[in-house]
C-alpha cells in the first residue's frame, strides 16, 4: 500500500500574522511618539540661542562701559578721589544717571552703573525694538562684589557683579560678569 503524503504548505498562520502586526505596531507607535516629541520641541534650541545671544550682547555692552568714580559728564570726573567727590551720586547709589537712557542719541548710558536696574523688552544696540526680538525681556542687576572672595583684595566698591537675565520664548537665561574699577578718574 502506498501512503499518500500531503504536500507541505508554506506561509503564515493567522496567529503568526497577528503577532507580527502587534510587534510592528508597537515599534511604529514608539517611533511616532519620539518623532512627535522632537518636532514639538525643535524650536526650543532656537529660543534658547536667541535669549543667550541677547544676554551676551547686553552683558558685553555693559562690561565695555567705563567704571569710574563719577559719571563721565560729572564736572569732578577727573579729580574725584572717591564717589563722595562726585557732583552727582548715581555711582555711589548704583543707579542710572538721571536723564540718561540706553540707546539715546543725546544722553546715552555711558557708565557701567547706568545699567543698574535696567529692565525692558530686548532691543537692538540703539534701543529700537525689532520683530526678531519681540517677546524677549532683559533685566540687569548690578551689585557690589569687592571685599569678598574671589575679590577679597579689592575695596567693596571697586568690583561690580553684573547679572543679565533674559526671558522669552519659554526660556530664561542669566549671565553673570564682573567689572573692576581700574581707572577711577578716566573720563571715557
Amino acid at each position: 500500500m502506498c501512503k499518500k503524503t500531503r504536500p507541505r504548505q508554506s506561509g503564515l498562520t493567522l496567529v503568526e500574522l497577528i503577532v507580527f502586526i502587534v510587534i510592528v505596531s508597537v515599534g511604529v507607535a514608539g517611533i511616532l511618539v519620539t518623532y512627535d516629541t522632537v518636532v514639538r520641541h525643535s524650536a526650543d534650541p532656537m529660543a534658547r540661542k536667541q535669549a543667550l545671544a541677547i544676554a551676551e550682547s547686553l552683558l558685553l555692552e555693559i562690561e565695555q562701559q567705563p567704571f569710574t568714580w563719577c559719571d563721565p559728564q560729572d564736572e569732578n570726573v577727573t579729580t574725584a578721589a572717591s564717589a563722595a567727590g562726585c557732583a552727582t551720586s548715581s555711582q555711589a547709589a548704583l543707579a542710572a544717571t538721571p536723564g540718561e537712557s540706553r540707546g539715546s542719541n543725546v544722553t546715552p548710558f555711558d557708565n557701567v552703573v547706568d545699567y543698574a536696574g535696567y529692565t525692558a523688552p530686548a532691543t537692538d544696540i540703539l534701543g529700537n525694538a525689532s520683530a526678531a526680538l519681540a517677546g524677549y525681556n532683559a533685566t540687569v542687576l548690578i551689585t557690589r562684589a569687592g571685599g569678598a572672595a574671589p575679590f577679597a583684595g579689592f575695596p567693596a566698591d571697586a568690583v561690580l557683579r553684573i547679572a543679565v537675565t533674559v526671558n522669552g520664548g519659554g526660556e530664561t537665561v542669566t549671565l553673570v560678569g564682573y567689572r573692576t574699577r581700574y581707572a577711577p578718574n578716566a573720563a571715557g
